[in-house]
């Protein structure tokens, strides 16, 4: 062992050792091994940063992005509702749930996955009187399993595929991974939904709301088109129960019916009063085709001035052509006129009391920074007693007040005229800066932006297609991953799919840094041989020259580091001693490198293995011993399974 070899083990060692005492984040811990072996010259200074250019991290970087806009557009909460039993026992609920998230995390960030259908899994171990980690642990297995099915599934995937191309030039497809990563996922899967629910340790919920709101009050027209238009309110009544909603009163014409009779038909106009549970508001007004009268009101008034800047246009050009016929015009006429056209337009600066300078409301509202950020009343604040229609909250501030919440009271008035009271909260839309100004002159502190995700139809399909386009270019070799997925991110911008302000917000930078730091060490340890030097250690020692033990070695080991520590860094650590072992026993490399890609995905042993596992910790109420009951099974499913699926598929 030279003295290369001895430096880079070191190195390796001490970050693997900082990686499992998580006393340093995984991005800091992995650039500082970056530098360390950059000052040590076992990486060439030219070459430190050339990860950042990776094309594995561009594509888990785009990949986060897409999703983030599948997410935010209210496709997969419309899937969601589409798919999920509305009334089934706990054990289709959970089949439904397990295989959805399965399925989502194929094809989009696992974690993302997850974090939208836990407040369904919430709401129905809650209807279903189940402890929540009853349901959230086989969901996050699942959506673990999911993961390891495609190229895009989860970073892992990723890397593996970027130390293949290291190989012969070319990577693994979009689907090389499905053979082997279907047959596990299902049988994991299978197992999960059969008995996972009996060896799920039970536990009171640790809060995982993080604060009550109560349910909403809030007001939604019926407008042209709805598939509401003609239905009893009875009916409707029904389709919202689904969702945990419920209509409490109906206006028409301006004019207040608080029990209406539930054979009352309804009109386009309609304006319902809602009631429903934060987590539904946006399922309940999706499923109904449903507007909110803040939003509705909000688009009826910029129609109108866009029709009035036109009217002001044409009343502007036959002025002018009037005053070219008659040539009478002077330079005084002129600034007359045109001062007056300023005057008469709706887009004019409002100003009250002489002081504020208001941004017109029609542009704030079509904003990209645009926001639902919750708020709440505090005692002696200015807006107490008073309505959002009496400060003018749309003209002043440019922001709408869409729903409220008044625990354990309702009240029949007009959300716009409903006098506040204190420790009411109220879900804003605006920007964060506009709602800020209001929170600071009324005496309202925000409490947190709330991830209602209101369904765009428009928008739910842009991003379902240019997610399905990229998939589709990279699936059939059309173009490389990175590449078709950044066209994805370049199209969901042009589109408006994604705002400018929120794009890098999707990225999760932590991973993206970690990845571009360890794949310069990953290329160090194989240019001093100290992978080739691992992998004859195991292969001699515990293998003793047998490609199949080898194999199922090289497995296990990183199943169980990914159990305790990041799985993008248990898979650039694995495949440079992956690669030398298929070398030293002369066997198929890419069964090995497959061997990295399930071992790193499959971490269900601990709370911090997976960001799944984490994710599930409070909200169930968990204990670290509380997941190998269920995980330690999978485990040995996964290896039951793995190996022989992989020896057919990829020969050794």
């Amino acid at each position: 062992m030279d003295s290369p070899q001895i430096m880079i083990l070191t190195v390796l060692v001490g970050t693997v050792i900082l990686f499992l005492w998580g006393r340093w984040r995984h991005d800091m811990v992995a650039m500082a091994s970056l530098l360390v072996c950059v000052i040590l010259g076992l990486v060439p200074t030219d070459a430190a940063f050339v990860g950042f250019g990776h094309p594995a991290v561009i594509t888990v970087a785009c990949i986060l992005i897409l999703s983030s806009a599948l997410q935010q557009s209210g496709a997969v909460d419309t899937l969601t509702r589409t798919v999920l039993p509305q009334s089934a026992g706990p054990f289709i609920t959970l089949a439904a749930l397990s295989t959805l998230a399965a399925i989502l995390s194929a094809f989009m960030n696992n974690v993302g996955a997850l974090a939208l259908l836990m407040p369904v899994a919430l709401q129905i171990a809650n209807k279903q009187g189940l402890p929540p980690g009853k349901i959230l642990m086989p969901l996050a297995f699942g959506s673990i399993l999911g993961g390891m099915t495609t190229l895009i599934g989860t970073p892992p995937n990723l890397i593996v595929s970027g130390f293949r191309a290291g190989i012969d030039g070319s990577g693994f497809s979009m689907f090389d991974y499905s053979p082997v990563g279907l047959a596990i996922a299902a049988s994991g899967l299978t197992f999960v939904i059969l008995l996972g629910r009996f060896l799920v340790p039970t536990r009171e919920r640790a809060g995982a709301e993080g604060f009550e709101t109560g349910s909403y009050l809030t007001e939604a027209r019926i407008t042209e088109g709805s598939k509401s238009v003609g239905m009893l309110l009875s009916d409707l009544n029904n389709e919202l129960e689904k969702s945990d909603a419920q209509v409490i009163g109906l206006i028409r014409h301006e004019r207040r019916i608080p029990a209406p009779s539930p054979y009352r038909e309804l009109h386009q106009n309609d304006i319902l009063l809602i009631e429903a549970e934060p987590e539904s508001l946006a399922s309940a007004l999706s499923a109904l085709d449903l507007t909110l009268e803040a939003e509705w009101r909000s688009a009826e008034a910029e129609r109108r001035a866009q029709e009035a800047a036109k009217q002001a246009g044409k009343d502007t050009k036959q002025e002018d052509k009037e005053t070219t016929k008659a040539q009478k015009a002077n330079t005084s006429e002129k600034t007359i006129s045109t001062d007056k056209t300023q005057q008469d337009s709706p887009q004019d600066d409002i100003r009250e009391d002489g002081e504020d300078v208001v941004i017109p409301p029609e542009k704030a509202l079509k904003s990209d920074d645009v926001s639902l950020i919750e708020v709440v009343v505090l005692p002696n604040a200015a807006f107490i007693g008073r309505s959002a229609a009496d400060i003018r909250i749309r003209n002043r501030f440019g922001i709408n007040l869409l729903a409220l919440s008044r625990q354990g009271q309702r009240s029949m008035t007009r959300l716009r005229t409903m006098k506040m009271q204190a420790g009411d909260v109220l879900l804003m839309q605006g920007t964060p800066h506009a709602v800020a100004e209001f929170g600071n002159r009324m005496g309202c502190a925000p409490l947190a932006e709330r991830a209602l995700h209101l369904t765009d139809k428009s928008q739910a399909l842009k991003a379902s297609v240019i997610m399905a386009i990229a998939i589709l270019l990279a699936a059939f070799g059309i173009l490389p991953a990175a590449i078709s997925f950044a066209l994805g991110v370049l199209a969901s911008l042009l589109f408006s799919v994604v705002s400018p302000r929120t794009l890098y917000d999707a990225v999760d930078w932590p991973v993206v840094v970690l990845l571009a730091a360890l794949i310069p060490v990953a290329n160090a340890m194989e240019s001093t041989g100290s992978a080739d030097l691992i992998a004859r250690f195991l292969l001699e020692t515990i293998a003793q020259g047998n490609a199949v033990i080898a194999l199922g070695l090289i497995l296990v080991v990183t199943m169980t580091l990914s159990d305790f520590m990041n799985n993008a860094a248990t898979a650039a650590v694995m495949c440079p001693i992956a690669i030398g072992s298929a070398a030293q026993l002369d066997a198929n490399p890419d069964a090995f490198l497959m061997a990295v890609a399930i071992g790193a995905s499959c971490a269900f042993l601990t709370p911090i293995g997976h960001q799944n596992n984490t994710l599930i910790l409070g909200p169930g109420g968990f204990r670290f011993g509380d997941y190998w009951k269920l995980g330690l099974p999978i485990e040995i499913i996964v290896v039951a399974v793995g190996v022989p699926m992989l020896l057919w598929m990829w020969p050794l």
